[in-house]
């Protein structure tokens, strides 16, 4: 035999190896991500915030839930809630007395013990006024909770927040409320390590350095493992966690695709498990060629228009009104959402709780002119060409476009559409550094509330300046009302109010459409949007 191989057989032998190489690198994100436990998923946006209480974009709560975990979690496919942090709870007879026992396996990343004083400490700090959470008012069903986020009492310790011991919580609310329990399952409600916060400064502060990777400690199935800014955010398995031993996926990607096309694209590329959405030219496509991948599954939002109450010409309703009158809901699900969403002639989507609207906001021109002209602004003169902020996604330019077109037509009213990236048109509208704004709300849980309470005077979310005395009352007798009927009879009166003055505009009730990878097990549809990762593994 040749003692050496002869040039050709090298190469031939170069060239094998070449291939073999090639196609071990032909193994996409996706099939790794099966192999190695990793979920893969399209997140819309770069995170704006990881502290819970600071937390304002839905994109952002999506990746909350999977390192922080309150006294409840919701169940996703009856909303209700579910023992989470919290092995039990016990409530009173009147209602007004909740004791939560917390499971005595329940600790920190760290692997320091979660306790009920951490709990307490984590309610004071998101009703402190000087750390201005937006979200702060979903804990004043505790007594004094509102009064002192209002600064109107400085002790903290009146708070109905006490720590019977290291394990129990009681909480003293101001009112009955029947769905605190699922409140609790909000980020507003987790909690924060005292201690850990403690060592980047004033608790009452925001201190964005606490939820960088390598200082963040949470108590949920996952941790910060990386965060690298506009390209990724990874979560990977928390052993401390209390539930470690039923937690399958080692890491999660999160991946912050604003562009649904491009989120589309990786889906077909094997980049990622679940899209955050799906282009609606391409539902049917999907519907045709991949059923098994396509999701259309309920969603509790509301897509609508902001009007900033503070700035001219939406001081006055006339005008704000005039506007949501022109706008043919039907239309744009017709021929911009295609299948994506149904049109909403009102604010809170349909048999919320059994809860469904009677007051509405047709399509009428005529009125819309009458309305307009009477605001001083007859066929739109004399009324400035006004500015549309909207989300720069798939669906709110379009949509913008269809409103421009109508608008001109038929009030003879200019508008501009000013597209921008999601953490900016959110800052925007927080400041009000806008005139008109496209907008959108996913339900906190499955109750009108969380949709009609957005918009009382001060509200942390109200985000447009408008503030109704009339409007506050019947939402604050609501919350002071027992009896399920009768409680809904307010929140119709509030909502008939709400849709005259037209501080908003409703537009359409959003469905989740998305793309979901066979591989993905344990993925339920969740009315709410979230998903307990801890369910979540790939087979």
């Amino acid at each position: 035999m040749p003692r050496r191989l002869s040039p050709a057989l090298c190469l031939l032998f170069s060239v094998i190896c070449l291939l073999c190489s090639a196609c071990a690198r032909r193994e996409t994100p996706v099939r790794e991500g099966i192999r190695t436990g990793t979920l893969l998923v399209g997140n819309l946006a770069e995170p704006q915030e990881l502290d819970p209480q600071l937390i304002s974009a839905f994109t952002d709560q999506n990746i909350a839930v999977a390192l922080f975990e309150g006294l409840c979690a919701l169940d996703e496919r009856t909303s209700q809630p579910v023992p989470a942090a919290a092995e039990r709870w016990v409530v009173s007879a009147n209602g007004l007395v909740y004791t939560f026992h917390l499971r005595p396996t329940a600790r920190w990343s760290n692997g320091d013990p979660l306790t009920a004083h951490d709990f307490v400490a984590s309610w004071r700090r998101a009703l402190a006024p000087s750390l201005a959470a937006e979200y702060a008012y979903l804990l004043y069903p505790l007594k004094n909770a509102a009064a002192f986020n209002a600064g109107k009492l400085t002790g903290p310790a009146a708070i109905g927040a006490e720590a019977l011991d290291d394990r129990t919580l009681r909480l003293t609310l101001e009112r009955p409320t029947p769905y605190l329990p699922a409140l609790t399952a909000q980020p507003a409600w987790f909690p924060v390590n005292p201690r850990v916060l403690a060592k980047f400064g004033d608790l009452n502060q925001r201190l964005p350095a606490w939820t960088r990777p390598g200082n963040l400690i949470g108590n949920g199935p996952f941790t910060l493992a990386e965060w690298t800014p506009n390209a990724r955010l990874v979560v990977a398995q928390n052993p401390a966690y209390w539930d470690a031993a039923a937690v399958r996926l080692q890491r999660i990607v999160f991946l912050p695709t604003e562009n649904p096309e491009v989120d589309e694209r990786n889906y077909r590329a094997g980049q990622v498990h679940v899209t955050y959405s799906l282009p609606t030219a391409k539902i049917e496509v999907y519907r045709a060629t991949d059923p098994a991948a396509l999701r259309l599954d309920p969603f509790l939002q509301a897509i609508f228009l902001r009007f900033n109450t503070t700035r001219p010409p939406f001081g006055d309703a006339s005008v704000r009104r005039a506007l949501s009158l022109a706008i043919d809901r039907a239309a744009l699900a017709t021929h911009v959402l295609r299948g994506a969403g149904t049109p909403a002639t009102t604010f809170t989507p349909p048999d919320c709780a059994g809860y469904t609207a009677a007051a509405g906001v047709p399509t009428d021109y005529d009125d819309a002119r009458r309305l307009l002209a009477a605001a001083g602004f007859p066929d739109g003169r004399g009324l400035p060409t006004l500015d549309l902020q909207v989300r720069n996604d798939e669906y709110q330019p379009r949509l913008a476009e269809v409103l421009q077109a109508a608008w001109k037509k038929e009030l003879g009213v200019n508008l501009t559409i000013t597209p921008l990236e999601q953490k900016t048109w959110v800052q925007n509208q927080q400041s009000l550094n806008y005139t008109l704004s496209g907008a959108g709300w996913i339900g906190d849980f499955v109750d009108p509330v969380t949709f009609l309470d957005l918009f009382v005077s001060g509200g942390g979310n109200n985000w447009t300046g408008w503030a109704d005395p009339a409007y506050d009352r019947l939402i604050d007798q609501a919350a002071r009302t027992a009896d399920p009927a009768a409680r809904h009879g307010f929140f119709q009166q509030a909502e008939a109010r709400l849709l005259e003055q037209a501080p908003v505009a409703p537009v359409y009730f959003g469905i989740r459409a998305y793309l979901l990878h066979p591989a993905v097990r344990g993925w339920e549809p969740s009315l709410l949007g979230l998903h307990q990762y801890k369910k979540v593994y790939l087979e």
